[in-house]
């Protein structure tokens, strides 16, 4: 291993967070004795989050698991007797072998996601091994995809704004994204930009840490955002804020757009959304007034049933008033098209003999397990805890339950999940990996080379897959590559030329390679949607059945300023889940000071509804719908609007009650994306 001895070592952070933060690892006597920021690194500058800060305390957790073990009790016990590799390569693949030849590869499917952000780790081997299987196929549409169809709708191009141009704006907007906990060098850059003079503005359901450091905070009822966005068009074209000249020469819709923003008057859209019709004439002045605007659009927004119009309707605005010409301009959704690589280098869909083979959407994991006819037989789950994270979670614990499913899961955790598997394989950290990281905010590319041996039997998700590939047979080739020669092809892709320069030799070198940004001096002359033009009218979505103007559509199951809950409604509370300060999804959420530092899972109650039910501050209340319940802890606070309750963070099961949110949550998708819905739920609240 290179870097075998004791000192200090580069490396990235591998959580899903837009910063992938350069990052320095001190090693001593073979372990880490400290991780802090790489200040060398462009963007990130040395600063990291309280999260990394403590990362050598999951590395390093007595609980990791050491080597592959076989379940001797019931599913979900958590009783298993330790194996060797061999046994554990052999009885996947031989079980694998079995379920293919009975029911058809597609009965078996992946489960993952991005518990680890390398390329390697989820888009390589992985992908080689269930395309070569002809396994089902995973529609990954948890986080992101909703508001990433409604941009496309849109802009075409999944990219936005550069962050370091970000300290030139005059308005700042975050818009139902908590940065202060989930994008925190966005903070910085905006500090900076404040200090010119910048406002910084705050649209979101929640009083959060991000709100409560911003200048002025517009607190709204959930889902409601495409309603605001177009009370600020309607005000931007009502006063003459919009600029003409862009209009004409890039968009194409605005004439139908203007019209029809007509009828999204100030006190209209304040009925809506409970923002006062001032705070809403104000907010549209100020953005439209400035000179230069950004609009940092966050993934909150997007997690309801009319999600994609959510985003849609936020990412026009830009368009009104020519903010993409203005350096720190625009608007950031995610920035991962710039970073585009040679997927089908690392994923080898040639490999593939059937490929119409079914796709499952992951949201929707509880229905895929219930499938009576071609039936789900056998689970791969890495790089994600779905016990957890995924919605309708009763109904997944239930399908995992199953005596008939055979499951196996890598993880370095005996997770929720884990203790469902048939199989659990101990998996490898970030540290332990060679792995390549892409950025969806900034521009920097970056390798990350192991610090330390892995422990015990620990492997990777590229030597698992890489060894079941060669146990089933598959192409010899496509599973016997190295790390440095998939990372070599990955990044061979002429197509994009954001990619130029970018080698693995100059990574090896220099750790992190910045893209080369010239192709967006003429972004908007070659954006990729059907016209060339941003879409304010989009035919496409019309083809699809969908509104080919931004419109507000009322949830499927949720309340706005308008529908009110009746006495009738056995659930007139609408429950929202976002992320806490010191978890990231389900990740460390098992580390003891982490959940020191969030002193257990709270519900936040707004005082009105919090008295109408006889609840006081510390009260043990249970959250419940027809989906499920939780026990919790009442935390009485106006951080919110009357009608709304917060949980904040994914909390594994609790040893004494339940506290798993998503138990709440639906599995219904958004209007586009194929999205999640985990913020369009309806609860009641009850003392206990």
């Amino acid at each position: 291993m290179k870097n075998s001895g004791e000192g200090i070592f580069p490396a990235v952070c591998p959580l899903d967070c837009p910063d992938t933060c350069g990052l320095l690892v001190h090693k001593k006597n073979g372990k880490i004795v400290k991780v802090e920021g790489n200040p060398e690194h462009p963007v990130t500058k040395g600063a990291i989050c309280n999260k990394v800060r403590h990362m050598a305390e999951r590395v390093h957790h007595p609980e990791r698991l050491m080597h592959p073990m076989r379940r001797v009790g019931v599913k979900g016990e958590g009783k298993f007797e330790k194996i060797s590799w061999e046994e554990a390569i052999r009885e996947i693949s031989i079980t694998f072998k079995k379920l293919t030849t009975e029911y058809g590869s597609e009965s078996i499917l992946p489960y993952s996601f991005y518990g680890n952000m390398g390329v390697l780790s989820v888009e390589g081997m992985d992908r080689r091994f269930f395309n070569a299987l002809g396994s089902s196929n995973l529609d990954r549409t948890i986080c992101n995809s909703a508001g990433t169809a409604g941009w496309k709708a849109t802009m075409g191009f999944n990219g936005g704004t550069s962050p370091e141009d970000t300290v030139n704006a005059d308005v700042i907007i975050i818009w139902g994204g908590n940065i202060v906990s989930t994008n925190m060098h966005q903070v910085v850059l905006a500090e900076q930009a404040r200090k010119r003079g910048a406002k910084v503005i705050v649209i979101d359901v929640h009083r959060n840490r991000t709100a409560q450091w911003a200048d002025w905070f517009l607190p709204l009822y959930p889902g409601t955002d495409s309603a605001l966005a177009l009370g600020m068009t309607h005000i931007l074209f009502r006063d003459g804020l919009t600029d003409e000249a862009f209009l004409e020469k890039y968009t194409i819709g605005y004439d139908e757009l203007r019209e029809h923003a007509t009828a999204y008057t100030p006190e209209y859209v304040s009925s809506i959304t409970g923002i006062p019709s001032d705070d809403i004439e104000k907010l549209a002045k100020l953005y439209g007034e400035a000179g230069t605007s950004y609009i940092h659009i966050g993934n909150g927004l997007q997690h309801h049933d009319n999600g994609g119009m959510n985003v849609r309707s936020i990412t026009c605005l830009p368009a009104l008033t020519g903010q993409w010409l203005k350096t720190g301009g625009g608007a950031f959704k995610s920035n991962s098209g710039y970073m585009a690589m040679n997927s089908r280098s690392l994923q080898r869909p040639d490999l593939r003999s059937n490929p119409r083979a079914r796709l499952i959407n992951m949201n929707r994991i509880a229905e895929a397990l219930e499938l009576t006819e071609q039936p789900i037989k056998g689970l791969f789950v890495y790089c994600s805890n779905p016990l957890v994270v995924a919605p309708a979670a009763d109904r997944v614990r239930v399908g995992f339950e199953r005596e008939d499913l055979f499951t196996v899961v890598h993880d370095l955790f005996m997770t929720d999940t884990a203790r469902y598997a048939d199989i659990v394989l101990p998996a490898t950290s970030t540290f332990e990996n060679t792995d390549l990281y892409s950025s969806y905010w900034h521009h920097y590319i970056q390798l990350q080379e192991p610090v330390l041996p892995a422990p015990g039997e620990c492997k990777s998700n590229f030597e698992v897959f890489s060894l079941l590939g060669q146990a089933m047979g598959f192409d010899a080739e496509a599973f016997s590559q190295t790390e440095e020669e998939i990372i070599q092809e990955a990044l061979n892709y002429p197509r994009n030329s954001y990619l130029n320069g970018v080698t693995l030799t100059r990574l090896q070198k220099e750790r992190h390679v910045k893209l080369d940004m010239t192709a967006k001096q003429t972004y908007l002359d070659k954006l990729t949607t059907p016209s060339g033009k941003i879409e304010l009218y989009s035919k496409s979505l019309e083809l699809a059945g969908l509104p080919p103007l931004p419109v507000y559509t009322p949830l499927t199951e949720g309340y706005d300023g308008v529908r009110r809950p009746a006495s009738t409604d056995v659930y007139p509370l609408m429950f929202i889940s976002p992320p806490n300060h010191n978890f990231l999804n389900s990740t460390f959420s098992n580390v003891e000071k982490h959940q020191g530092m969030e002193k257990g899972p709270l519900l936040q109650i707004h005082p009105e509804d919090a008295a109408a039910r006889g609840i006081i501050d510390g009260d043990e209340v249970t959250v419940f719908n027809g989906r499920g319940r939780l026990e919790i802890k009442a935390q009485v606070l106006d951080k919110m609007l009357p009608g709304t309750v917060i949980s904040q963070g994914l909390w594994w099961e609790g040893k004494d009650r339940p506290q798993r949110s998503n138990v709440l949550t639906p599995d219904r998708l958004s209007d586009m994306g194929r999205g999640a819905t985990f913020f369009s739920s309806t609860v009641q609240v009850e003392r206990r």
